[in-house]
């Protein structure tokens, strides 16, 4: 297979070497990034640790796949119409294996705005059904803006919802795969699920894990319940292998200092200023000076301490 990779470069407990600074490193391709072998059957096309761009094309998050030997399963529909046929592209260029579903990760853009391509091929497209929920009440808000950075390349993206919805659960057996979509609890985005292949102890973590880049705290972003979801259903998964929502493939280590650890940190240094009869404006300059190396921390890093001062302000 093309492209594979040593697992022991993705499990290094090593600095971050991504940067949001690199506008394309595919230029053949509206990708990102060219696919890559995780472990065997396993792809993911790594997105850029960087906001969705044009010069991106909105291929800000991961887009997995799994060669099941019996057909493919693609994990995220992609940003956009074209893009996912980017993605299907590369597929084929690997295996003469149909796709035979797609997962979307949550309700976000570049979880779901790829859909109508995938509907198009006949696939089903499964999801929470809180990030089904998401796309019917705000998917045209989505597509709009995502057609204000993406311009010519959203020709033919249309709001799709999934095909199918579960609540808790939607276990596949395919080809050499036992694949089990799962909802842990609340995380960083409504709909959240992973993807656990318990054989291969490798889990797709979807935006349950972010690795190189900062996360992003939303207004409907309970960081509290995030932190219980970790601890009682995503840590005891014991995975081996981690391809998280942003990032690069890695190991539980890693993303548990960045997502986990970036978390705790935040709400401790918020925690304080509370106490210490602290508000708002303050907030915003809490200490994060740990985290500078994340991509995005410019972005994001006042918004995300106002937003758990505000959580926590009613705790």
């Amino acid at each position: 297979m093309r492209n594979s990779l040593l697992l022991a470069v993705f499990a290094c407990s090593g600095a971050a070497h991504a940067s949001e600074d690199i506008a394309d490193k595919y230029p053949n391709s509206l990708l990102y990034d060219m696919p890559v072998e995780v472990i065997p059957g396993v792809f993911s096309a790594i997105g850029a640790t960087a906001p969705p761009t044009y010069e991106n094309s909105g291929h800000n998050n991961n887009l997995s796949f799994i060669i099941t030997g019996d057909g493919v399963v693609v994990v995220n529909g992609g940003a956009a119409y074209s893009l996912a046929k980017a993605l299907h592209d590369e597929i084929r260029a690997i295996t003469d294996q149909p796709v035979k579903l797609v997962f979307n990760e949550n309700g976000q853009g570049h979880a779901v705005l790829g859909n109508n391509y995938w509907t198009e091929q006949g696939v089903p497209v499964v999801a929470h059904q809180e990030a089904a929920d998401v796309v019917e009440e705000y998917g045209g808000s989505i597509l709009d803006g995502m057609k204000r950075y993406n311009r010519d390349k959203a020709e033919g993206t249309k709001v799709q919802g999934p095909t199918v919805t579960f609540e808790d659960e939607y276990i596949v057996d395919m080809g050499n795969f036992h694949i089990e979509a799962r909802y842990l609890g609340p995380a960083h985005s409504p709909g959240d699920i992973v993807i656990w292949l318990p054989e291969q102890s490798l889990v797709i973590a979807g935006d349950m894990a972010f690795h190189e880049r900062m996360l992003p705290i939303f207004e409907d972003t309970y960081t509290a319940d995030w932190l219980e979801t970790w601890d009682t259903e995503f840590e005891p998964l014991g995975a081996t292998y981690v391809i998280p929502g942003h990032g690069h493939p890695t190991n539980m280590d890693q993303v548990r200092r960045y997502t986990k650890g970036y978390l705790e940190y935040l709400r401790g240094e918020v925690g304080e200023l509370i106490e210490n009869g602290g508000g708002l404006a303050e907030a915003y300059y809490v200490d994060q000076s740990p985290y500078t190396n994340l991509d995005t921390f410019e972005e994001l890093a006042t918004k995300n301490a106002g937003r758990v001062f505000e959580q926590m302000e009613f705790e």
